[in-house]
């Protein structure tokens, strides 16, 4: 695949750019299709990302419709048989400018004042089209083999919602049809699985006007809430850990030693108490920090190792708000451990045994990235190196791979982050391992070490699930709602066949409730089979026992798995052995 640079130079593209050029590619076309039916529209960003491309355009005051979609990406085809040649060239900065004056570029016209004073200004030209760019491109638009427009949503110029309201159209593009097709079969089955729907249908979490970004958990979200917390408890105490709780709202000067304040205060959420100013909590290793230093310590002691369910808050936009997946508020099943340098090792390691036991529970994979120094961060050279050391060592230890992520560490320290790919080959990242010698440093934190010397601890920061919130939200689409027997909300269904059977169903389940089942009865005057498809496509309940004439008469049940059409006749007590040992070993 040939592809075209600023500077006219026609190269082979490397694989693995591939991809990324086509979208750049295709995002231009689409703003060209743009033009020809609306020529109207101003354009401000348009770039290639992880999953396709988009544009955010100025329509003016125009809606567009589904049929305005279609109607672009039909305009798109035909830009592409037109086969026209995609050509770069470069202007002085005054002269960038007036060419994007007189082809009403507002948006390009305050961008290229944003750039740096020697900023080379490309463009790349494809028939009457002109786009600011630095490339590279597709020598000719028939190299765009493969694309669709998906969506369309909203997005302020430059992210700043003090700015206009732009309209961002989405699209894919693939190298050919077959992987175009392939991505959008994962697309329908990601909306199969969304969440947010089956969320609605199994009474898992609402959200509302009234509080957008909040989630408000409904009984049978808090019952699958409260099995993670339970597993989470567990697995700390069996670790080492204990628990604290510290207040959701301390005094700005604590946000201001730890370093939050000047580094994350425009995403926190602040009040006045007694004239003075209070943050809500955005993260809970202050309160962390405060909890250690408020008694002595020993070297002893140390690790330390402190968990907190802590329930943060931070401002997010609301157009970037997503079901559970993007809040304002979410529990993070945070922990700080306090320890010596010369733990350091053993202590990462620690975490990496700990988090890969959970995300082996749920049958996740995951690959590992190292995040190292940002540029906004806190601290000297030589800290950030030995943390940075401390981390790599104790991967390396583990024989574990990763990749580097330079300059997306954590302001005070780099981090290890764990992402995960679920049951569709979607990743998600969740669990991080943070080393922070700084906010020990902030606070004067202490230990007294073998010598009766003053010594200052290293910091982790580490979490597991992340946000309990955007784990359910992944656990939902994981499973597609079918949660393991342990999490599900509802475990049994008992479904009565008619009147005549009713009875024994209300003894069948009084029997499994004082088991610790969480079972559900079904008394409604429905036919057996619309009970049965319910229970399997609404409720996702694990098991169904069905209870006809001849279960009543025998006293024995029939048990019907969600993914079977089968039913197996057993003695009730033998089913309650079977499903408290699959709920007690936390079977997935």
């Amino acid at each position: 695949m040939k592809i075209i640079y600023n500077d006219g130079t026609v190269k082979e593209c490397p694989a693995e750019e591939q991809l990324h050029v086509i979208r750049h590619t295709a995002a231009h076309v689409m703003a060209q299709a743009i033009k020809r039916l609306f020529p109207e529209a101003d354009f401000a960003y348009g770039p290639a990302t992880e999953n396709g491309f988009y544009y955010d355009v100025d329509l003016g005051e125009r809606k567009l419709t589904d049929e305005d979609l279609a109607a672009i990406e039909k305009e798109m085809k035909k830009i592409v048989k037109e086969n026209l040649p995609i050509k770069p060239f470069i202007l002085p900065r005054e002269e960038a400018v007036k060419l994007m004056e007189e082809r009403g570029e507002k948006y390009k016209v305050e961008h290229i004042g944003d750039l740096p004073e020697d900023a080379v200004i490309s463009f790349y030209q494809q028939g009457e089209y002109i786009d600011m760019c630095v490339g590279p491109h597709l020598t000719y638009t028939k190299g765009l083999k493969a694309f669709k427009i998906t969506q369309q949503s909203g997005a302020y110029w430059k992210g700043d919602k003090n700015n206009k309201m732009l309209t961002r159209i989405n699209g894919i593009a693939f190298a050919s049809q077959d992987e175009l097709d392939a991505h959008l079969k994962l697309m329908e089955e990601a909306a199969r699985r969304d969440h947010r729907k089956i969320g609605k249908e199994m009474g898992l979490f609402m959200m509302c006007d009234e509080g957008p970004g909040f989630p408000f958990f409904l009984p049978n979200g808090m019952i699958l809430k409260n099995a993670l917390i339970d597993y989470w408890r567990q697995l700390h105490t069996a670790n080492g850990y204990v628990e604290v709780s510290t207040p959701m709202i301390m005094n700005r000067h604590l946000w201001e030693t730890s370093g939050h304040w000047d580094h994350y205060k425009d995403n926190m959420y602040s009040t006045l108490i007694d004239d003075e100013v209070y943050c809500i909590k955005p993260m809970n290793c202050p309160g962390g920090v405060m909890v250690y230093a408020s008694q002595p310590h020993s070297y002893r002691e140390l690790p330390l190792r402190v968990g907190e369910l802590g329930l943060v808050h931070r401002h997010e936009l609301r157009g970037a708000l997503h079901g559970l997946f993007r809040v304002r508020c979410f529990t993070q099943d945070d922990a700080h451990i306090f320890m010596r340098r010369d733990q350091i090792t053993d202590e990462i390691m620690g975490v990496v045994h700990l988090i890969n036991e959970v995300y082996s529970k749920f049958g996740f994979k995951y690959f590992i990235e190292l995040s190292t120094r940002p540029e906004d961060s806190m601290g000297s050279d030589e800290d950030w190196e030995a943390a940075t050391n401390g981390l790599k060592g104790a991967l390396e230890k583990l024989g574990l791979p990763y990749t580097i992520n330079e300059g997306d560490g954590a302001f005070y320290g780099p981090k290890i982050d764990f992402h995960l790919q679920d049951s569709i080959g979607r990743t998600w990242q969740c669990g991080t391992i943070q080393l922070d010698f700084q906010m020990p440093l902030n606070f004067h934190l202490e230990y007294v070490d073998e010598n009766g010397e003053k010594q200052r601890p290293i910091m982790i920061h580490r979490v597991c699930f992340g946000s309990i919130e955007r784990f359910i939200g992944i656990l939902t689409e994981h499973y597609a709602g079918k949660f393991p027997t342990w999490l599900a909300p509802i475990q049994v269904k008992v479904l009565p066949v008619s009147e005549k059977s009713l009875d024994y169903a209300r003894e069948v389940t009084d029997q499994l409730k004082a088991a610790g089942v969480r079972v559900v009865l079904d008394e409604r005057n429905e036919k057996i089979g619309y009970k049965i498809r319910e229970a399997q496509q609404v409720d996702r309940a694990p098991y169904m026992l069905v209870i006809g004439a001849k279960e009543a008469e025998e006293k024995i049940i029939s048990v019907r798995s969600r993914d079977t059409a089968e039913s197996t006749a057993m003695q009730l007590d033998a089913f309650i052995d079977s499903i408290k040992a699959e709920i007690a070993e936390r079977r997935s």
